[in-house]
Formats: structure tokens, sequence, C-alpha cells
């Protein structure tokens, strides 16, 4: 009799703890938080504050290394710059498949500093707007990657921002296609109009 009483209470105990175990595997499941990998900064050019991180797709950090080569020259060519950035800022902005989150905004590097904020408000609003998470690599969502881009013009404009007076702008035609044609119908081509500040170009306008 008291061996069944001794074998019952074992097995009430093996229950007890095996309901606790679970209960526990269950919830450290659920609010198990995953490690978000650091992006690391791969290459710079460090006069202009441009960089380049690991995350970006191979095609970009070719269309980097190829602005590099540019402004490392001793007498930069301001023609081959302003359109080397135009390509880049295009790929960049619109190519959504490597975004992160609505919030991971392409381009900005290219941005005018007082123009930036309004810019990525206006990006999150609206190209943006439904790009689903993906910071945990799980998204089954698909979007649009820029793949031919083409500049049609390239000329030098006098352009007023606020306070400041550029007679010297660049204003640039542009048009691009996508590797899969179910994003035919999104934007393919835009004016850019980038502006001096300082040794850089930087886009004040997209239109």
């Amino acid at each position: 009799m008291k061996l069944k009483k001794k074998v019952k209470r074992l097995l009430i105990l093996l229950i007890i703890v095996g309901l606790v175990l679970g209960g526990y595997y269950i919830y450290s499941k659920i609010n198990k938080k995953e490690e978000v990998k650091e992006i690391k900064v791969i290459n710079k050019i460090d006069k202009y504050g441009y960089q380049l991180k690991e995350n970006k797709p191979s095609k970009y950090k070719k269309l980097f290394e190829e602005l590099k080569e540019i402004l490392n020259e001793e007498n930069v060519n301001e023609e081959n710059y302003v359109k080397k950035i135009s390509e880049m800022f295009i790929y960049d902005f619109y190519s959504l498949s490597d975004k992160t989150a609505k919030t991971d905004v392409g381009g900005t590097d290219f941005v005018y500093k007082e123009v930036l904020e309004n810019f990525l408000q206006n990006a999150q609003d609206t190209y943006y707007k439904y790009v689903e998470s993906n910071v945990y690599n799980n998204r089954k969502q698909s979007l649009p990657t820029v793949s031919n881009i083409t500049i049609d013009k390239v000329e030098n404009i006098k352009f007023e921002y606020n306070d400041k007076y550029d007679e010297k702008a660049f204003e640039v035609d542009i048009n691009w296609d996508y590797t899969d044609n179910q994003f035919s119908g999104y934007q393919k081509k835009a004016t850019l109009i980038f502006i001096h500040d300082g040794i850089k170009l930087s886009l004040v306008e997209l239109q």
C-alpha cells in the first residue's frame, strides 16, 4: 500500500516537473528576442562622408567602388560624379528588396541635410509605406529591385533653395527598369536636382 502511494506521488511530481519545464519552454520561445546582427561599415570615402555597409547588394558595392575612383581623382569631374551618385540614389532608393523595414529608406547618403527629415517622412508615407519588417530575415513579401539605369540628360542650372543659391547646380533626367515584370507599373523615371554643399553634391529635389 505504501509502495503504491510512493509511486503515485512520484508520478504526480514528474507531471508537475514536466508541466513546469514545458511551460518554461513555451514561454521562452514566445518571448525570445532574436539577436539583430550589427551591420558593419566595410568601405568609406572619408573626405565626402560616404559609407558602404556590408548588407548592401553587390551591384551597389560596385557602384560605390566606381564612385570612390571618381572622387579619388586629383581633379574631380563633377559631371561623372553627379552621374554616379544619381545611379546610386535610384538603385538604393527604389530597390526595396534589401530593406529591413519601412524606416530603412535608401539613398539618404546623397540627400541634402536640410531636406532630409522631410524626405524621410515622405518616403515612409508613400513608397516605403507597406514594406514589411525583415529584421529577422523571415519576410515573405515580394519587393522590387532596380535593374538597368539610364541617364538621359545632365545639365547645369541655376537653383535657389531658401538662402542657398547655386549657379552651377545639376539637373539629371534618369530612367530605370526592375528585375521583375510584376513591378512594371512602379515609377521608372525621375528628374534629380543636385546642389553644391561644400565639396559634395547633394540631392535637393526629386521630381
